[in-house]
């Protein structure tokens, strides 16, 4: 080869290095292990993960000063770990469940020392009670789990140049008003109902603020019938963290064209609101055979300059309640679905999205088309759902709360923000069928009950009135009508007929069960019903009468099943659940030879292996039409 051509082949191998070049502030974080990604796509732009080392430090008092910890040099007596990370992954102790104090350290570079951008920390769930410091810095705090919070580093406490050091202590201590409700059996045991696993169960990500910044961002479809035009509603919210006015282009994307939203110059702090209704003439709709999404991205632009994007898709879809049923696109539901728990023995509630995928594909492989969890699952599964016309029933943890405590306004109202924080967080997603305003509160709900469920109903419509509202209840014939749940859409029913005995033995016999479906509908005949639990715990082989038998369970599932097939009206049935789970020390669940605290109702154990009830749900899932005609 010719000198000059030599010379100028080398120099084209130079520019990509030379056009991908890092700056030193970048490559230090790449070094602490903060990578430009994510787990899943929705969201605004510029999240770091926060992946690398963390450490850990148990604080066995949980009186641990913030010099002790959140200031502590030294990495003595702390253990490395990668976050997300269940501290108590593994122990099944009393202790382990009733809940304790740990503090997670991270060291870390910023992406970039520019003056002018803001950074906030983003934890997407933490269990329960969060402090969150910044170079010995209270800089916030947060109470809850399952649903995402973020954290603002103020400027004065971070260091562009240097190292910064973030510190957070985690309670997962719960008390009775609490979602969900810690307790005491009559034996002194810790109840909840789930396992309580402690620490940062889920990934955590630095996110960078070019001065503007988007909130609460959703697009909702409007489709007034399967072949009409179709209309999206597009809403967004930005606000300038920056010190100095700016004037702000807000545009979004339907599929490859772009619709504009509107200029305004946005002062200092100051936030903006941005809506805009646009018609879709012939729509591609979302429905389980033809998941179709259309990329309806947003973008905050200055001039030339992007300040910031948000990534995001919508399906064009209707979920309505006529005349009694759930109707997808003007077609009537009877799916068939599981109940799912973020759980793994080898790490516990903090499991990865090889796992989560690895459940959904389960479900598929048996026919499901539906997941219905106790809490807000993570967004990894809603985007796959999306993408594979799947369903959801979403609901927040306000689980058996006792009326004594939800007596308490405090308690009402923030059960009903939990469920606001569960719609603002996953409103884009149009697999979820149904908002749940929680699980087996009293089944004899009187005012207190009935005041929270308007409220809750009230507050979750106002931020989309595209989905239908529910509540899952426990299943007795005694319960009878309640005229508390008028304001619901849909009622969920938990029926353990012929496996739990339930008051007064009220629900032993297993044939009383298509009765009692029928007195349901009579009292709420415009309201759908589905069956939101039913299950048999199994752990062995046996003989068929004996109550937690492989075969018990399959022939217990078979009965209940063609008892919904029965009843045209049903929606849809699942089955509790699809995996095994840990509950709370002592479970037994109705099953004469247990394996506390696992939950075994589920078709699939704990180390993957299907038991004989999944090849029969299998085939009664795949035998129903469970969308149509």
């Amino acid at each position: 080869m010719p000198r000059r051509l030599l010379l100028l082949f080398l120099a084209v191998l130079a520019l990509p290095a030379a056009a991908h070049a890092q700056s030193p502030a970048a490559n230090a974080a790449q070094a602490d292990g903060l990578l430009q990604k994510t787990l899943y796509k929705e969201g605004a732009s510029g999240r770091y993960l926060m992946g690398g080392q963390w450490y850990f430090k148990a604080d066995p008092t949980g009186n641990g000063s913030v010099s002790a910890f959140a200031q502590d040099p030294s990495t003595v007596g702390w253990k490395s770990v990668s976050v997300p990370n269940a501290w108590n992954t593994g122990d099944y102790s009393d202790a382990s469940f009733a809940g304790g104090v740990g503090w997670y350290r991270k060291s870390f570079h910023l992406p970039s020392a520019q003056k002018a951008l803001s950074w906030n920390v983003r934890f997407e769930s933490v269990n329960y009670r969060t402090r969150v410091y910044l170079n010995g810095h209270l800089v916030g705090k947060n109470t809850g789990a399952y649903l995402p919070f973020e954290i603002r580093l103020p400027a004065g406490y971070l260091k562009r140049g240097g190292t910064n050091v973030l510190a957070v202590r985690v309670d997962s201590r719960r008390f009775p008003t609490d979602f969900p409700p810690s307790g005491l059996s009559t034996t002194g045991v810790p109840t909840g109902g789930w396992w309580n696993y402690g620490g940062i169960l889920r990934e955590v990500y630095l996110r960078k603020i070019d001065s503007i910044d988007f909130k609460e961002v959703s697009v909702l479809p409007d489709l007034p019938c399967a072949t009409c035009d179709a209309s999206l509603t597009y809403s967004a919210t930005i606000r300038n963290y920056g010190d100095k006015a700016k004037k702000v282009k807000v545009s979004a994307r339907l599929g490859a064209k772009t619709i504009a939203l509107g200029s305004v110059a946005l002062a200092p702090k100051a936030s903006k609101k941005f809506t805009r209704k646009v018609g879709v003439k012939h729509p591609k709709t979302w429905s389980p055979t033809n998941p179709y999404l259309y990329t309806t991205s947003f973008t905050a632009r200055s001039g030339d300059d992007t300040l910031e994007t948000y990534y995001n898709r919508t399906g064009i879809r209707s979920i309505k309640v006529v005349d009694g049923h759930l109707m997808l696109n003007g077609k009537p539901l009877h799916f068939r679905g599981f109940g799912t728990h973020e759980d793994s023995l080898d790490k516990g509630f903090a499991i990865d999205d090889a796992q989560r995928e690895q459940q959904i594909q389960w479900a598929r492989e048996a026919g499901a088309t539906l997941f219905r969890s106790h809490y807000p699952l993570h967004p990894y599964y809603y985007e796959r759902l999306d993408e594979l016309g799947m369903l959801a029933w979403t609901e927040v943890p306000v689980y058996s709360v006792k009326t004594k405590y939800l007596k308490q306004k405090l308690v009402r109202q923030l059960a009903a923000r939990e469920l606001a924080n569960a719609v603002r967080t996953n409103i884009n997603h149009p697999s979820i069928i149904v908002w749940s305003a929680g699980n087996e509160l009293s089944a004899r709900p009187g005012p207190v009950q009935g005041y929270y469920i308007k409220s809750a109903v009230k507050l979750a419509k106002s931020l989309d009135p595209t989905r239908p509202v529910g509540l899952a209840v426990a299943g007795y014939p005694s319960a009878g009508c309640q005229p508390e749940y008028d304001p619901l859409d849909v009622i969920g029913i938990n029926e353990y007929f012929g496996w739990y005995s339930g008051p007064n033995g009220q629900i032993a016999d297993q044939t009383t069960l298509g009765d009692y479906l029928d007195s349901v509908r009579q009292c709420y005949p415009k309201k759908a019903i589905v069956i939101t639990e039913t299950g048999a715990e199994a752990n062995r082989s046996g003989p068929v009468e004996e109550r937690g038998t492989y075969e018990f369970q399959s022939a217990f599932a078979n009965y209940h099943y063609a008892v919904y097939a029965s009843k045209p009206w049903l929606s849809g049935a699942i089955w509790w659940t699809l995996e095994e789970f840990a509950v709370k020390p002592g479970w037994e669940g109705g099953n004469p030879w247990p394996s506390p605290p696992l939950h075994q109702k589920g078709v699939i154990t704990m180390t993957g292996q299907k038991k004989p009830a999944f090849t029969d749900i299998q085939r009664i899932y795949k035998g129903t039409v469970q969308w149509g005609p």
